[in-house]
């Protein structure tokens, strides 16, 4: 039987992409493995949401494979998406509902604070990149 695993990110993926990139492959496979895996992006981690990022991130990380991008497919497929309105305003500069982000709008639920606390005191296994 799986395990509840929140996992967090929140860092500047700018400043460690291997960080980020480290953090989408060990949530995707929390998925493949069969966990219950709860997402939420927030402060600079909601440009992992962003498309033109996440090319940018696949072409460092190797170009033509989209490694990256795959990961957060699997996450979007598979994975309960939890997003911060706020930290997309202010990182990214959209809002919700506009749209602009990878995951479509229905796929995410948008949350703050309060959303990171229930998820965190739920799961069993927290995770923070």
């Amino acid at each position: 039987m799986g395990k509840s695993v929140f996992v967090k990110f929140v860092s500047e993926p700018r400043n460690d992409p291997m960080k980020s990139v480290v953090g989408l492959a060990c949530a995707a496979q929390a998925v493949k493995d069969g966990h219950d895996v709860s997402v939420f992006f927030a402060a600079a981690g909601t440009r992992l949401l962003d498309a033109s990022y996440l090319k940018d991130l696949d072409q460092e990380m190797g170009g033509d494979e989209q490694m990256v991008t795959g990961f957060v497919k699997v996450l979007i497929e598979k994975a309960e998406l939890y997003c911060s309105f706020g930290s997309v305003k202010a990182v990214l500069g959209h809002q919700e509902g506009d749209g602009a982000l990878i995951v479509p709008d229905d796929d995410i639920q948008w949350s703050g604070p309060p959303g990171v606390i229930a998820l965190a005191t739920a799961s069993e296994v927290q995770i923070t990149y």
